[in-house]
This record gives C-alpha cells, structure tokens and sequence, in this order.
C-alpha cells in the first residue's frame, strides 16, 4: 500500500485534509471515498481498517476529515449536516479533478446518511455503502437529547460526544430537520449495501430495516452480529471492508487481466503504455516486475535485478536447509541477505573504463540453530554449491528467438 496526503478546498475556501490510500502493486481499478462518523476523523481504527481491506482488491481510498474536524480547517460549531454533503461532494470534485471520478461511496454512522445525500447528487457515484447509519439525519438529536433545551434555549450548547467536548448550534438541529430522507432514498436509483449490528446501542437496528425497506433495488442488508457501533473490534471492520469491496465489483467496471499463456517456464510481457510495470508469468505464477519511482516507474514490483537477487538468495537458503537436513544437523533458520552492485576488478588497469566493472553479489548468511563454528563453516562452503550460484559464475549463453 502506498499513500498521498492530499489537501483540497470546500464551498468556503477552506482546507480539508485527507489521506488518499492506494494499491502497492498496481493501479487502482475504482476510487472510493469514506465518509466518517459524527465527531470522528479520517484516522479512526474502523475507517483505516475497513480502507485498508479495500485497497488489498485494488480500490483506492480517500478518507477525510470533514470541515473543522481532525486537521481540516474551520470551526465545527459554525457546520451543518449540509457542509457534510458538501464536503463529500468537494472530495468527489478533487478526484475527478486530480485523478479519476469515484464510483462509491462509503460511510459510517451520520457520515453514511451524508453519503446517501451525496450519492444523489454525483453522477459518477455507481454504488454506496452505509455502516450503521440513522434512517434520518434528526436521529443524532438522539445523542444530544440531554443538552437539547440548552441548545433550544440559547442558540448553542457544549457537549459532550465520544469523550470529546463540541459546540452545537440550534442551526445544525435545523438543518437535520429540513432533511427529507425518504424522498432522496426514492429518488436514489443506485445500489445500495446496508451494514447493521443488531447490538448496534447507538443507532438502532431499526433504522437499517427503515434504509432497506425504502431504498430501491439492487440492495442488500449484512447483519453485523455482534459488532458495536463504532466497529472497535478489527475483525468486524476487516470484514465489511472484504465484504463490501467483493460486492461492489457486480455494479462498477473491473478491468478483466488476461493470464499470461506461455509454453516457456518464464513469460514477461509489456505494452507500450504500461511504462516499466511488467506482467511476468513464472511457471504457474504470476507476478509484476517494475523500476522504482527514482527511474519513472511505479514501483509495484522489484526490478529484473531484485528479481535477479531474489533468485540467488531462495536458491541458497534451500540449498543449506536440504544439506542440513540430510546430516541431521539443528539449522533452525536461515536467512540469505543480498546487496547488488558493479565493482571495480582489483586487478584491473584502466579501472576509470566501464568494462573495468565486475557486477558483484554480495551475500549475507544468518544462521540460527544449534550449530558449532565447524557446522557454520561447512555451511558457508555449501552455499556456493546452490545451483543459481553457479549459473551466475559459469560461462552462460543466451539464445534469443523472434517468434512469430
């Protein structure tokens, strides 16, 4: 997995930062964008462990934090539910903009009810994920109920959410109560997944049957048995990020790979488009070669000399395991250590030439195990007798073929 912070403005000009997480090994096939609960932030254990599931299948994962919330800007008294959907739209913007439209949406709790808002207004949105979200918005009056006269009273309240103190406004209350949800959930022509524990003491399970029922088909419910609202537990949040990502694929457009079909034992092969990322087929696996981002490449794979290196160190680590198996002796572990580079020739004359270089492999060995120094030398000896060694030290030839 590899990672952009990313920075981007809101309908006022104001900075929202996020986190745009993608696959180690190739490119994204889809961009998603998460969608937090009330109050959290980009970094909540759920949101990174359920982003994290997705881009293991190739999505990529922009998560946030809503206008004055974590390390965006401005001040969270002065938001609505309205600058949620806003911002979600300003995300979907940037994407569009900077890399591609996002094709889902995924949110948990109010930040799912948000998504469902943002769904309706993104044409490029093909499929939505909620996590126990409320049915409608006015659902958090819920968790304010006991600041409520407060709020009602004197136009503002401090409360207390998830251990933290917020400033809400009689403003934000408004602005939920003006929110129609049953009229977006029908106008909402989109897939639609719906997740929800049963022991869900935050947002009841009731409000999912309410999404489902009025939500349009394609739909689906997954019942989280077991889980709490916030997903603390790793296991249900991988889950729904696995679950999620498999259901997503029957509603958004996956580019199908071709296997490689070769006779050869080895198969690399490169369009004139892909820059340096290689497919390879290696006898009855497959595997992306590639050069590091420092030579233009995008590193989603070791490069031919690391491929190279890669070779010479299995082939000597099972070459000590097989010899010391067969005299029986403790080699509990080896590990084969490899640096490559091109050295000078210690004998050479005009050593400023490039043919003055040799290419060296330098080989580290970790022994672990009950092993005398005697044992440990005889071991070392052996580990120039591995067969890729002494392919790379025989005189070699290469036959090249054009085939047609």
């Amino acid at each position: 997995m590899s990672f952009e912070k990313v920075v981007f403005l809101n309908k006022n000009n104001q900075e929202l930062e996020g986190r745009l997480e993608l696959p180690a090994n190739r490119l994204p096939h889809n961009y998603v964008i998460f969608a937090h609960c009330f109050t959290g932030n980009k970094n909540f254990s759920a949101v990174v462990d359920i982003s994290r599931a997705l881009i293991a299948e190739g999505f990529a994962v922009l998560r946030f934090d809503f206008t004055g919330l974590g390390d965006s800007e401005g001040q969270f008294e002065n938001t609505d539910f309205s600058h949620n959907i806003d911002d979600l739209v300003a995300a979907s913007d940037f994407l569009s903009e900077n890399y591609k439209p996002p094709t889902m949406l995924i949110g948990h709790s109010l930040g799912g009810t948000a998504a469902i808002y943002a769904a309706e207004r993104l044409e490029n949105i093909r499929a939505l994920a909620t996590i126990g979200s409320p049915a409608e918005p006015d659902h958090i009056k819920h968790l304010l109920r006991n600041d409520l006269e407060e709020i009602q009273e004197s136009g503002k309240a401090l409360v207390n959410v998830g251990g933290r103190n917020f400033t809400i406004k009689k403003s934000f209350l408004d602005d939920l109560e003006n929110k129609n949800y049953e009229e977006i959930l029908q106008e909402l022509q989109k897939p639609i997944l719906i997740f929800h524990s049963p022991q869900d003491e935050i947002v009841s399970i009731s409000n999912a049957e309410k999404l489902y029922k009025i939500a349009h088909h394609p739909k689906g419910f997954i019942s989280l048995d077991g889980a709490d609202h916030l997903l603390t537990n790793e296991k249900d949040a991988i889950y729904v990020g696995k679950v999620c990502a498999s259901w997503a694929m029957r509603y958004l457009e996956i580019p199908h790979e071709e296997k490689l079909q070769s006779k050869h034992e080895v198969m690399a092969s490169l369009n004139q488009t892909d820059g340096f990322t290689t497919k390879m087929k290696l006898g009855k696996h497959y595997m992306t070669a590639d050069e590091p981002k420092s030579f233009n490449g995008n590193d989603f794979g070791p490069n031919p000399y690391e491929l190279l290196s890669a070779g010479l160190a299995a082939c000597t680590a099972m070459t000590l395991q097989l010899y010391a198996k067969r005299k029986k002796w403790e080699l509990e572990t080896v590990e084969v250590h490899i640096n490559y580079g091109r050295e000078h020739t210690l004998d050479c004359k005009e050593c400023s030439e490039e043919s003055a270089k040799i290419d060296t492999f330098g080989l580290f060995i970790k022994l672990e195990g009950n092993l005398d120094e005697t044992q440990q030398q005889k071991l070392l000896n052996i580990a120039k007798k591995c067969p890729v060694h002494k392919t790379l030290i025989s005189k070699t030839q290469i036959k090249t073929t054009l085939l047609k």
